[in-house]
Order: C-alpha cells, then sequence, then structure tokens
C-alpha cells in the first residue's frame, strides 16, 4: 500500500525511518538546497537597462516631489517647470532619497535572498511614471521561482516587504511630525491613510483633528514617501497570485492558499463594486491575469521551522496594517 503523501502544512518530522525513506527519497538522492533545475549555468544579468530605469526613477521622483505631486500642472511650458524646479527642488530630492530609500531595500532585500540560495535572477527592473503624483510604480524582480523550495520561497517573499518596511516606518515617523495643519476647504486630491498612518498620527500627533485622511496640500516628502512605501508595501504583501503575500502563503498553507487567494479576489471584486473604488480595477484585473493559484515549489515537503512560520503568519497582517483600501478619491468641500 502507498504511503500517504506529507502535507506541506506539516512541519513535524516522520513518524519512522521507513516513512522517512518511502516520503522523502529527492531529500536522500542529493544535497539540501541542490535541485536539478539549478544545475544549468546561470544566464549573465542584464546591467545596463536596470540602470537605466534606475536612474530614470530617480529624475521622475525628484520631479514629482518638485512639482509638489502634481507633475502634470506643471507640464504645461518649459517656463512653469523650471519655476517649480527653482523653488522646490530641495523638496524634489527629499522625496527622491526618501522614496528609493524604501523601494530599495525591498528590492534588494529579494535579491539577496536569490544570492544566498542561488537562484537565478534580474537585477531590480525600477518603473518610471513621471506624471503620475507618485513617479514610480515601484520595482520588479526576474528570477527563475520554480527554482526555490518552500523554505527558499518563503525567504524571497518575505525579505523584501520586511526590508522595505522597516526603512518605511521611521521616514513615516519623520513626516507625520512635520505634518501640516488641515487646508481650510477640502478640495483637490486626498489620501485616505492605511490603519499604520492613523495610529501614528495619534500617538505622534494626539492634538491632530483626523487621523483618517491628508489632503495634497499637506504633504511633505516624508509623509508623501512614507504613504507610497506603506502603499506598495501593503500591496505585494496580499497573500495572491505571485505577489510577495502569495510566496509567503503557499510557503505556509501549501495548497490551501489557493482558496485564500480565491476568496481574496472575490472579496476584492465586491469592494471595487460596492464602494465604487474604480481605482483599483486595474489590479484586479492583472492579478486575474497572473492567476490567483501560486504555483509549486521545486520541493513543497522542506520544512519551514518554527520561527519562519511565526515571521511568515505575522507579515501576512502587513495588508492590514499598510494598505489604504480607500486609496485617493478627489476631495469635495
Amino acid at each position: 500500500m502507498k504511503p500517504p503523501e506529507p502535507s506541506i502544512a506539516d512541519d513535524g518530522p516522520p513518524s519512522d525511518l521507513a516513512s522517512a525513506a518511502t516520503a522523502w527519497p529527492e531529500q536522500q538522492a542529493m544535497p539540501e538546497g541542490d535541485t536539478p533545475s539549478r544545475r544549468h549555468r546561470p544566464r549573465r544579468r542584464r546591467v545596463l537597462l536596470p540602470v537605466a530605469l534606475f536612474v530614470a526613477t530617480c529624475v521622475s521622483t525628484f520631479w514629482a516631489g518638485a512639482s509638489d505631486w502634481m507633475p502634470v500642472l506643471h507640464m504645461g511650458s518649459f517656463e512653469q517647470a523650471g519655476q517649480a524646479l527653482m523653488e522646490n527642488w530641495l523638496q524634489g530630492l527629499i522625496y527622491m532619497a526618501a522614496v528609493l530609500g524604501i523601494l530599495l531595500p525591498h528590492e534588494m532585500g529579494h535579491f539577496v535572498m536569490t544570492v544566498r540560495h542561488k537562484i537565478p535572477a534580474s537585477l531590480p527592473y525600477f518603473i518610471p511614471v513621471p506624471f503620475t503624483p507618485f513617479g514610480t510604480m515601484g520595482a520588479v524582480i526576474g528570477m527563475e521561482g520554480s527554482d526555490a523550495d518552500r523554505r527558499e520561497l518563503f525567504d524571497l517573499g518575505v525579505a523584501g516587504p520586511l526590508a522595505g518596511l522597516a526603512v518605511a516606518i521611521p521616514i513615516t515617523w519623520i513626516g507625520i511630525q512635520q505634518l501640516g495643519p488641515p487646508p481650510p476647504h477640502n478640495l483637490g486630491l486626498c489620501f485616505h491613510n492605511p490603519l499604520i498612518f492613523r495610529l501614528l498620527i495619534d500617538y505622534l500627533r494626539p492634538d491632530y483633528p483626523t487621523n483618517s485622511v491628508l489632503y495634497l496640500g499637506q504633504l511633505n516628502p516624508y509623509l508623501m514617501a512614507g504613504w507610497v512605501g506603506m502603499l506598495i508595501t501593503g500591496l505585494n504583501m496580499l497573500p495572491i497570485s505571485q505577489l510577495d503575500g502569495g510566496h509567503v502563503a503557499y510557503a505556509l498553507l501549501g495548497r490551501h492558499a489557493h482558496s485564500l487567494a480565491r476568496g481574496l479576489l472575490v472579496v476584492s471584486i465586491l469592494f471595487v463594486l460596492v464602494s465604487e473604488q474604480y481605482g483599483w480595477v486595474l489590479m484586479v484585473v492583472l492579478v486575474t491575469l497572473m492567476g490567483t493559484d501560486h504555483p509549486r515549489t521545486a520541493d513543497d515537503r522542506v520544512r519551514l521551522g518554527w520561527t519562519r512560520r511565526l515571521i511568515g503568519y505575522a507579515s501576512l497582517t502587513i495588508p492590514i496594517f499598510c494598505f489604504p483600501p480607500m486609496g485617493i478619491t478627489q476631495a469635495m468641500r
């Protein structure tokens, strides 16, 4: 009779040596961390394009900050753009340094883990978007995720968000300390705060009239960089598809993560329709096209250990604290 295949969620040792020999023949046949797919020679990494995109993202984020996060409004003429640069160049530099100071550790957290576990991967590709208030849409890394086993997948997924969050929190702290008073007329763009912003405002600025929203005219470069950093971190840690949270959820839950991801997609669609937050439609479409289910790893049976499990379950709460469901809306008086 064929013995049952061990579940990915089972971190306990086999009941006896016979079951161990039957259940994990692959681990006995080759050293831990080595898989047949990794025996090919790693491809050379492209350098010129990632560097060019990083420089372009520096320029676009600098411009976003120098234009008071209204880049399109200041693109009417060279004279208008030049005036904005003359008046706000320091703000642009601070915002550029702050937002890239969050994004770069996030991506390098992933990259360092690919090097540590010998997973073929590209350098980070930053995405410049000079006509948005943020100046960027974050960054991505191309990697051979199918070469990673369960433990390695967990490390790859969780390292980036934790590294980025370690920088985003102190930057947000500084930004909230410098937060100006609410505008007399609630007009323009309204940034709805994630839970972590609300908690920090209550702690650092108990005199502040509201912790739920910020208006465009109130933003300083640290606060804006912190808001963008929390958005990107919270979005990436949603436990769905091949987002960072999807990697972590699959490493923790195995195939049960598929049900979690499908349920989250349904809830997201209902939220968009009920709250009329149509700005998230593109994200929902992209996730649907990628597929909600995470693919299998090179070895789903490698044990995580309790330390990784505790870190993993704690990290899945990151979207609750960092992701603002209402996003950005147009404020009316």
